[in-house]
């Protein structure tokens, strides 16, 4: 018999792929019934209240009876991948590389329709993701004058809003 016809015994194999041999052993414990039971909670309570951090999720939980504290909350809602939704600091500072266009609107007065159009994109939050919406809308009457939804950010539900209202003038 060959060499390489005989097989490499388990702790030969661990030197070889630089690995300890204890980690051929382990098998890694799930979640206690009460932390599946606390991420229930968790989840419920994100749903209705997503802008909630692990310490105002502590105080929700403590309220509706659940005796829990902040460090098993912060690690639970990490281990979920669920982080408090707010406004992050600086989302409104300019970037020096982008250009900066005029406002051309400065001083003009807007005193009849289809003078002035803008459009907007906002998101709606769902139970599973978002929607997008977009809107249309002449500046004097503040009439919406078209819109188009879509569940993703891609530009040709937006050019459709645009060429909706195009066809309706």
């Amino acid at each position: 018999m060959d060499w390489f016809e005989k097989p490499f015994s388990l702790t030969r194999q661990c030197e070889l792929l630089s690995i300890h041999k204890s980690n051929l052993y382990y098998e890694p414990k799930g979640e206690s019934e009460q932390n599946l039971h606390l991420m229930r909670k968790i989840d419920e309570q994100y749903l209705k209240t997503p802008f909630a951090g692990y310490r105002m999720m502590s105080a929700l939980l403590g309220r509706a009876g659940e005796a829990v504290n902040e460090k098993r909350v912060r690690r639970l809602m990490r281990l979920m991948g669920l982080t408090a939704i707010y406004p992050k600091p600086d989302l409104s500072k300019a970037n020096k590389a982008h250009k900066k266009y005029p406002y051309l609107l400065r001083n003009i007065v807007i005193n009849q329709v289809n003078q002035v159009w803008s459009s907007d994109i906002t998101y709606i939050p769902m139970k599973n993701g978002f929607l997008y919406l977009v809107a249309v809308m002449d500046w004097y009457s503040r009439y919406v004058l078209s819109w188009e939804l879509s569940n993703s950010m891609e530009s040709g539900f937006c050019v459709k809003a645009l060429q909706t209202t195009e066809t309706n003038l």
